[in-house]
């Protein structure tokens, strides 16, 4: 585990190391922390889970500085890894002045760098699963000698020993999707999640089922809540009483509770109609 201290925040991005390969480099802003961990070398690739700015905002400038290393990505963010301009105009509309604080400086990956997955590839020691749900170009990756699950957002965020939520930014949050996900990271029976947001969990039944209990839980808190607002004091309380205030804190410092609610209403139209 690489603790990117994004901001100077503990346990709020983890950035994995697996071999020879890396999981995740997270944003630009933390990628001294990656470079320091390798101690001067460079993977044979990055893998990324999906394309967010709080996953993948670093890939460009680290594949600048490794020129060898290779970018695992899903076939719906690939063209936008080659190409980030949208992915930061449409990020830059959310953020504004913040992005550069944020994120950091996004540059592009050279095309001939990336490996495009679909999902369901092995290659060597791992094994690619397409895992829609959070967002619709998520890969979790399969070490399969080590039993372990790099699930990205897909298993969910599980911070400062707090209990396991799900994260619903728009605009992809696909909630029949994301059950057939859990279906398949059950079906490989991985020993152990590496949760970006945060840490590696042997109870791979008990995460699972609790991130079906939020997936529950969460759309009808935006069914009966008539604003971000409310939709927030909603969270906040369940999470207080399921933690602590100091928990919830460091929740909402880094997963902001009007992009879950943004995410989950844009679902519940979709899935109505």
């Amino acid at each position: 585990m690489i603790d990117l201290q994004h901001l100077g925040r503990e346990q709020s991005i983890c950035c994995y190391r697996q071999g020879d390969v890396i999981i995740d480099p997270g944003p630009e802003v933390s990628s001294q922390r990656v470079i320091d961990a390798l101690g001067g070398e460079a993977p044979r690739a990055i893998l990324l889970t999906h394309i967010h700015l709080d996953h993948a905002a670093a890939t460009g400038a680290l594949v600048e500085l490794w020129p060898e290393t290779e970018v695992w990505v899903h076939e719906r963010g690939a063209p936008h890894v080659i190409d980030p301009e949208r992915l930061i105009a449409s990020a830059t509309r959310i953020y504004g002045d913040d992005m550069e604080r944020l994120w950091g400086t996004i540059l592009p990956v050279p095309q001939e760098r990336v490996r495009v997955l679909s999902g369901g590839e092995q290659i060597g020691d791992w094994r690619a699963l397409y895992t829609p749900g959070h967002s619709g170009n998520h890969i979790a990756y399969l070490h399969e000698p080590s039993g372990t699950l790099f699930s990205g957002d897909v298993a969910g965020v599980r911070r400062l020993g707090g209990p396991v939520l799900a994260p619903t930014p728009p605009p992809e949050i696909d909630l029949a999707g994301w059950e057939r996900s859990i279906e398949l990271i059950e079906s490989v029976e991985p020993e152990r999640l590496a949760v970006t947001h945060f840490g590696v969990h042997d109870d791979v039944g008990e995460q699972l089922d609790a991130l079906r209990e939020d997936l529950a839980r969460a759309p009808a808190w935006a069914l009966e809540a008539p604003d971000a607002e409310a939709y927030a004091a909603l969270q906040r309380e369940w999470l207080v009483g399921a933690a602590s205030e100091e928990v919830a804190a460091g929740y909402f410092a880094v997963m902001r509770s009007e992009d879950g609610y943004a995410g989950l209403k844009r679902a519940l139209l979709q899935r109505e109609e």
